[in-house]
């Protein structure tokens, strides 16, 4: 979980979380799929873990990244 770091600017959101561990697995998810996902805050969680939590990827993998979870029901 990355808080306000810059390495991440310019990268696209995929979904918000409120909590860490949902976000942590969905980041692994897409990871799994080959998608290079990040979990990123712009302030601390508290101190169970929530907060605006926000799962982003490079910009040229945005559209991978939102058609993973629409297929996985399939």
């Amino acid at each position: 979980m990355a808080i306000g770091d810059p390495r991440f600017d310019g990268w696209e959101t995929v979904s918000t979380f409120e909590d860490q561990k949902t976000a942590l697995a969905w980041r692994d998810q897409l990871r799994q799929m080959g998608v290079d996902a990040a979990c990123v805050a712009e302030y601390p969680l508290d101190r169970l873990g929530r907060g605006d939590i926000y799962l982003v990827v490079p910009r040229d993998q945005w559209s991978r990244a939102k058609e993973i979870p629409e297929n996985l029901d399939d």
